[in-house]
């Protein structure tokens, strides 16, 4: 009769662990794949952390390297992360203000890497300082594309919008201002703000006399955590509270 097929090399390796054993030597099996969730696809944890590596490395692809040990330390910025990954559309908007060298910006990369170490679904993030913002949607000789770059900020998943408030006030600011605060406020997409103006301030300049009314209404119910900041300038050795 004819051998079964493998029969010859399971008694091979059986021969061969004999041989081990007689000289002392251990055999120690393979363990079944499945019982290691690092090498597991069809494993839940495995495909968190997929998604956490692949998510921290688009952070840090839009993350200067000026903030790229940022962490997120305030209890009110981390709150608005965990809520942000949980329910991206019911995140809105995190508002840090205070004085240059508070460390918003530090808390607000801080924020996104929070969300990215997460796992999130979906990761996609555009970070710009608003000067430079403006500077990019300015009309040039390239047709539509101004329009291009506003449509992507104002698209994109997460928008990080740092020193809102800096640039110079006109009616031109104001209204790209708003077409993009607006867009976010109405798709319901979680939005980042840095500014060192006040939210708002009676007896001086504030983020409302920048932004213009139509914006500031929108920024009252799209804003879930507004973070003042205080303390002296940590540039120069101070430590924000």
């Amino acid at each position: 009769m004819a051998e079964p097929e493998g029969a010859g090399s399971a008694r091979s390796m059986r021969r061969l662990e004999e041989i081990l054993t007689a000289k002392g030597i251990q055999v120690v099996p393979d363990s079944p794949a499945d019982e290691s969730p690092e090498e597991n696809p069809g494993d839940r944890e495995w495909h968190r952390r997929a998604r956490a590596e692949y998510a921290l490395n688009r952070w840090r692809t839009s993350t200067p390297p000026r903030f790229s040990d940022a962490e997120a330390t305030m209890p009110e910025v981390t709150a608005w992360a965990d809520r942000a990954l949980a329910d991206n559309a019911g995140a809105g908007a995190l508002l840090l203000t205070g004085l240059t060298g508070t460390g918003k910006t530090h808390q607000a990369y801080g924020a996104l890497r929070r969300i990215a170490a997460g796992g999130p679904d979906r990761f996609e993030l555009i970070a710009v300082n608003s000067a430079d913002m403006y500077g990019n949607l300015r009309p040039s000789q390239v047709m539509g594309a101004a329009e291009r770059e506003l449509r992507k900020l104002s698209e994109v998943q997460y928008l990080l919008l740092d020193d809102l408030g800096t640039a110079k006030t006109s009616e031109w600011t104001e209204e790209v201002t708003y077409r993009l605060i607006n867009y976010r406020y109405n798709h319901c997409l979680p939005t980042i703000i840095t500014s060192n103006l006040p939210a708002r301030d009676d007896n001086g300049p504030d983020l409302t006399d920048f932004v213009g009314a139509r914006v500031a209404s929108r920024l009252a119910e799209m804003v879930t955590s507004l973070v003042p900041m205080v303390g002296a300038d940590r540039r120069r050795g101070g430590r924000a509270a």
